[in-house]
């Protein structure tokens, strides 16, 4: 990788993110409370934007004052927010309690679906989604039904962003967990996930078992450990990037944002190249997962969902 990045590929299109927008409302042990605009879906959809892709988040937010906090946010980093995205009754809110570590924990008033009717413009070369927006009725059924439309065009990326406070039980959310991995190429996980879906085996054991059953390239963040990835070609693991952490908030999604932008780099995005994405090099593999470690890592190191544009990661326009 040259020292500003992975070289831009010539691919035009589109990406479309399908999930939540809302408000996090962020408390924090010094007693101070933050409310800003976050949900996992959303943040990659940010990151996107900030790193130069063109990019729709299709989502459900209401016409009030959190609604307009959240069209805001996205205009700032030029997300375009997809037709019928604003049809709910209000704006959801994830409440984040962080611990003396900067650790947050999850509780949300939220209700989760998609417009009756959604057209996907046919540039778009990628389609992600995941966390609540995979987990919640009625939503998720429609977000699963789109997929299998949609991947007939559009490589499938999925990150299920494990909340046990929504998904309950690991018996009940794995089967949840696992139609979402037979509809992706490419699936990122938290080793802290995987470890609460099969708690009876190592994170990487169930990391490279998703990759043997479904064929996706499956990373696995690991936070201070760094990543791993496994596809066809084999499993690479790359280092965490040394920070000093102001909070967790949107480092996972930070990365992931940042994987589809090198992904896309690589020219490896849309259903014309699913066989060329799964069998993606190890080199290009450990590339585009170096920079997402760095982007991650740029995020957690200060406070709230704040992933970096591309001149703060490659220093480049």
């Amino acid at each position: 990788m040259s020292p500003h990045g992975p070289a831009r590929s010539s691919t035009t299109g589109r990406a479309l993110v399908v999930g939540e927008a809302l408000i996090d409302v962020v408390r924090r042990r010094d007693g101070t409370v933050d409310e800003r605009p976050g949900g996992s879906p959303a943040n990659v959809a940010l990151t996107l934007g900030r790193l130069a892709r063109q990019v729709d988040l299709l989502t459900w937010i209401g016409e009030d004052a959190y609604g307009a906090m959240v069209r805001r946010w996205l205009e700032g980093s030029r997300v375009d927010l997809h037709p019928g995205s604003t049809g709910a009754p209000e704006t959801s809110l994830a409440i984040a309690t962080l611990d003396h570590r900067g650790i947050a924990s999850y509780d949300f008033e939220l209700e989760w679906r998609l417009p009756s009717s959604v057209d996907v413009d046919p540039s778009t070369l990628v389609v992600h989604t995941g966390s609540l927006a995979t987990a919640l009725a009625p939503g998720a059924d429609m977000v699963a039904d789109l997929l299998a439309v949609q991947r007939r065009s559009s490589t499938i990326t999925y990150d299920p962003n494990v909340r046990p406070a929504v998904l309950g039980h690991p018996l009940t959310a794995a089967p949840a967990v696992e139609r979402f991995l037979m509809l992706a190429d490419v699936v990122k996980v938290s080793r802290t996930g995987l470890a609460w879906l099969y708690p009876h085996r190592a994170p990487e054991v169930s990391a490279a078992l998703w990759h043997k059953r479904s064929g996706a390239v499956v990373v696995l963040s690991q936070g201070a450990e760094g990543a791993s990835a496994w596809a066809s070609t084999g499993r690479v693991d790359v280092p965490a990037t040394p920070v000093e952490v102001a909070d967790t908030v949107g480092a996972g999604d930070a990365f992931m944002g940042t994987l589809l932008d090198g992904l896309w780099a690589h020219d490896l995005l849309g259903a014309a190249r699913r066989a060329e994405l799964r069998a993606i090099p190890t080199d290009v593999l450990t590339e585009v997962l170096t920079r997402a470690v760095r982007a991650a890592a740029i995020t957690a190191s200060r406070t709230g969902a704040n992933p970096p544009r591309l001149t703060e990661l490659d220093g480049e326009v």
